[in-house]
């Protein structure tokens, strides 16, 4: 098995293929990585994704240093995965955020109903009001991929 670096294109193709992944997020030294759900906007350089308020957006907003690692997976020796490193940013009703919830849902209605664990009820906690759709702008993309070749 060889691993090689992938290109900035690569990575890019990766992204946009795949909609799960797991966001990296960390406060007063303690990491935390949760499985996300996510459509990739190459032209602006970000991904999106939609949550209820709860410890990953408390922790994002403390600090928005971010990671999102995403894979594609065929066996052991073939794979392919990608960091994005970025800035986490809510998109909120402010004017200034329009045009990009109005990207954010357009790319969510690609694929309908995708969000709905983001913003599901958990049974044995309260439920959760407020949902936030956010932005992780894309400083850096690294990646690797496995195979024979």
């Amino acid at each position: 098995m060889l691993v090689h670096e992938l290109s900035a294109a690569e990575c890019a193709a990766v992204l946009r293929r795949t909609h799960i992944g797991r966001l990296a997020c960390a406060r007063a030294g303690q990491p935390y990585v949760v499985p996300v759900s996510f459509a990739f906007d190459e032209e602006h350089g970000c991904v999106y994704s939609i949550s209820s308020v709860g410890q990953k957006i408390d922790w994002m907003r403390q600090n928005p240093l971010v990671c999102l690692e995403v894979d594609e997976i065929a066996d052991t020796g073939q794979w392919q995965t990608v960091l994005a490193f970025g800035m986490y940013e809510e998109l909120d009703n402010d004017p200034g955020h329009a045009e990009a919830r109005q990207r954010a849902h357009e790319r969510f209605e690609v694929r309908k109903e995708w969000w709905f664990p983001a913003v599901a009820k958990l049974p044995t906690r309260e439920e959760r009001h407020a949902v936030v759709v956010y932005r992780i702008r894309i400083d850096r993309l690294t990646g690797r991929r496995a195979g024979s070749a």
